[in-house]
């Protein structure tokens, strides 16, 4: 087993590399609120379907209280293209409710108040956290999740594992870029299915790679 100092260098190496490949994507509009609510609805969907559902939906409804009180099928239509409209529409419009009523429209930027929100799990509470408030936190998400274990960063069986072991092994300072970096690396490089091996660029710190070397 890597020690754990080994662990973090091995994890600085990697993001280093990352960060030497891929520009870190800067969004148009990192209001917590629109940050909450994008990522709601990114939940088992593509990046141009969420875009395409949250420009329509923020285009019509722009802030908390004008989405607490939409139709709920006017949000349906406006967010169809992210799938699984009639749950979301659901759930944007209750998450809106509350940070309208409860919240007088400002998200809380806190890990505890995020999760009380319905249908908020840890995944979308970091994403607020690192990309509407710019806290230090790592959203684990299936890219995350698949390419720490592969990497030999951890080895966990759920997201959560994942979020905690990384805490322990990344530098905090290297926990804003994580997300973003491993994202568009799982998209590009590190696929689940037939991963590019031969153009990677941190293939020599690869465990999964190193055991298929040797095979």
């Amino acid at each position: 087993m890597i020690s754990g100092v080994m662990k973090v260098s091995k994890a600085e190496k990697i993001i280093e590399c990352l960060q030497d490949e891929y520009t870190l994507r800067t969004f148009e509009d990192s209001d917590p609120f629109r940050v909450l609510i994008r990522t709601i609805l990114s939940q088992r969907t593509r990046d141009e379907n969420t875009d395409a559902a949250s420009a329509l939906l923020f285009a019509r409804y722009p802030t908390p209280k004008l989405i607490a009180g939409a139709p709920t099928e006017n949000i349906e239509i406006l967010i169809k293209k992210s799938g699984f409209y009639h749950v979301k529409a659901k759930r944007v419009k209750e998450v809106s409710r509350i940070i309208h009523h409860d919240y007088h429209d400002v998200v809380p930027d806190s890990m505890k108040e995020l999760l009380s929100l319905p249908g908020v799990g840890r995944k979308t509470a970091n994403c607020v956290l690192v990309y509407g408030f710019h806290k230090d936190a790592i959203p684990v998400d299936v890219h995350v999740h698949r390419i720490s274990n592969r990497m030999g960063l951890v080895n966990t069986k759920t997201p959560e594992e994942t979020e905690k072991e990384l805490m322990k092994v990344v530098p905090k300072k290297l926990w804003l870029p994580l997300n973003d970096l491993f994202v568009q690396f799982g998209q590009t490089i590190c696929r689940p299915l037939k991963p590019k091996h031969e153009i990677c660029p941190v293939a020599e710190f690869c465990d999964y790679y190193r055991e298929l070397e040797k095979e």
